[in-house]
């Protein structure tokens, strides 16, 4: 009797865990949605009643924002660009170098050099924003003057190469190029952390069919390593991206003023970001608050944009 109430009792156990832990798991998905709805309730009734009173185009008017007395006037296009332009740069350097990185560590490189690697790497995202934003504008940004010269007088006919309209920019090297720099470190562990894990989940059946064929090592991470991470190295991007997208003072200290919106690299900018934490301490008002809550909102959706756009291309390709 005891022995066939064992397997008995044990189900139960099991089917109790079994539900507890269902149940934690959705309490814990819902707990997230609610907490993310509630964000977004909270910008949207701060942000409405100042996008009310505001008289021009919130994303057309460029000139200077004045939040205060009986004329707001407020927009976002020359923060939205910058916001923008900064994260590509920062993308466009990190993707290739993190894609490399993961390449090396997991399938190139000896176990003991790999994992050195791997943790300087991972390193990286445990220093401080604001220790990237002193390195960049201390550092970089004097050590850019001189390539920043040479661009524009030599490739000054392009439109990434221009001379700035503020030409304090060239002396301090504080461009969108150098935060752009900054940025791609930045978010190199996130890309490089999550595609080199993908990377080595790569089914070994495929690896071993590759090389049964006699194909080289680059033939193999060509035709079934890069084929299957792609996915991540995808999901890896977008989640540096939403940090680029975010990123407020590292930036702070390089871009803080305005600039034009064109493609010009050695202009200055303000990112959505960096405009609210640089008037943060004059919230004085419901409006004022409201008028940089609603940037803070339109940063809100891009981010979510991003990552909406992000799963429906990973899940086209899981698809194919």
């Amino acid at each position: 009797m005891t022995a066939e109430s064992g397997p008995a009792s044990g189900s139960a156990v099991s089917r109790l865990g079994d539900r507890v832990m269902s149940s934690l798991a959705t309490g814990s998905g819902l707990l997230v949605s609610i907490v993310i709805g509630l964000i977004a309730l909270f910008l949207l009734i701060q942000a409405v009643p100042a996008l009310a009173k505001n008289t021009v185009g919130f994303f057309t008017y460029t000139g200077s924002w004045v939040v205060a007395g009986s004329e707001i006037k407020f927009g976002i296009p020359q923060q939205l660009y910058a916001t923008v332009l900064v994260s590509v740069i920062a993308l466009v350097i990190a993707m290739p170098v993190a894609l490399g990185v993961a390449l090396f560590v997991s399938e190139y490189a000896p176990k003991r050099l790999a994992t050195m690697i791997a943790y300087v790497v991972d390193l990286l995202a445990a220093i401080p924003s604001i220790v990237y934003g002193l390195w960049g504008i201390l550092v970089l940004g004097p050590a850019m003057v001189g390539p920043n010269q040479w661009l524009v007088d030599h490739l000054g006919f392009l439109p990434f190469f221009r001379q700035p309209a503020n030409v304090a920019n060239m002396s301090t090297g504080g461009t969108l190029l150098t935060a752009g720099i900054v940025l791609a470190i930045m978010i190199l562990p996130v890309i490089t952390a999550v595609t080199r894990e993908v990377f080595a989940q790569t089914p070994r059946n495929q690896r071993e069919a590759a090389l049964a064929l006699g194909a080289t090592q680059w033939e193999v991470v060509r035709y079934a390593v890069l084929p299957f991470g792609l996915s991540g190295y995808i999901s890896g991007a977008m989640l540096g991206l939403g940090r680029a997208l975010g990123e407020t003072m590292a930036l702070l200290l390089i871009i803080s003023t305005a600039g034009p919106i064109n493609f010009n690299l050695m202009e200055s900018g303000q990112t959505l970001a960096t405009v609210i934490a640089n008037n943060a301490a004059e919230f004085d008002s419901p409006i004022k608050t409201g008028a940089y809550i609603s940037a803070g909102l339109v940063l809100f959706v891009l981010t979510f944009l991003v990552n909406a756009a992000a799963r429906g291309v990973i899940a086209r390709r899981v698809r194919g």
